[in-house]
This record gives structure tokens, sequence and C-alpha cells, in this order.
């Protein structure tokens, strides 16, 4: 195959596959995904993480909570970590009521919907048909 026909073969099939609808509903999911990442980031470090830490007190917050590791000058900071399990803990909750329950919701309903009623057209293509397996008896 001719190099240039190659080229604007593949070009052709990337631009199939990257304007097809699913491909940009997921990137624009991908996309609000990364904002609903940042605020409940703010949420777990502005609001979550200090109402913690007044059970917990510590000058600066959670950032202060530290273990020194005896014997040297090395020091684990789980307080960072602790506020980042909180926040993947939220985004794992919303996930799961959004996908599991609410988006369960909907399918289910649509799977417990009764089918709509038969057209006129459909109605005489079953009378056909109930009338041809009445005929081969």
């Amino acid at each position: 195959m001719d190099p240039a026909k190659k080229a604007l073969s593949l070009f052709d099939e990337f631009k199939n596959f990257a304007l097809k609808g699913n491909v940009i509903d997921l990137a624009v999911g991908v996309i609000i995904g990364a904002a609903f990442a940042g605020i409940v980031k703010s949420l777990v470090q502005n609001i979550i993480m200090p109402l913690v830490s007044i059970v917990m007190p510590a000058e600066h917050g959670y950032a202060e909570w530290i273990w020194i590791v005896p014997g040297t000058a090395k020091s684990v900071p789980y307080g960072l970590f602790l506020g980042e399990v909180v926040n993947f803990l939220i985004l794992a909750l919303v996930l799961f009521l959004f996908i599991v329950k609410f988006l369960g919701w909907i399918l289910k309903a649509k799977k417990d919907a009764p089918p709509p009623p038969l057209t006129k057209d459909q109605e005489l293509l079953v009378e056909i048909r109930d009338l041809l397996k009445n005929q081969r008896i």
C-alpha cells in the first residue's frame, strides 16, 4: 500500500474514532469528573479535615499529623494520607450512589416499563404472521 494512502487511511480511521458521539461523551465525563474531584478535594481539605482536627488538635490541622521515625530525622505525614483517604471515600460513595443506585433505578424502571403499543402496521404484520402459521398446520 502506498505510504501516503496508508497515512490518509490512518487519519480517516482516527477521525471516525475521535468524532464518534461516545468518545466525545466520555471526554465530557472525564472533564466533569475532574472538576467534581476538585470540589470534593476542597471539601475534604477545607471543611471535613479541619473539623476532624478539632477532635485531634494540632496547630495547623491535620497537615501536621506526622509520625517521626525513632532514631532518625525521617517523618511520615500520615495526616495528609488520611486526608486523601477521606477524599477517596467521598468520591467512591458519590460514584456508588450515582451509578448503582440512581442509574440502576433508571435502568430498572426502563426494564419494568410495559412495551409500547403496536402500531397499525405492526398489528397487521402480526395478523399476517398468525394466518401464515395457521395455514401450515
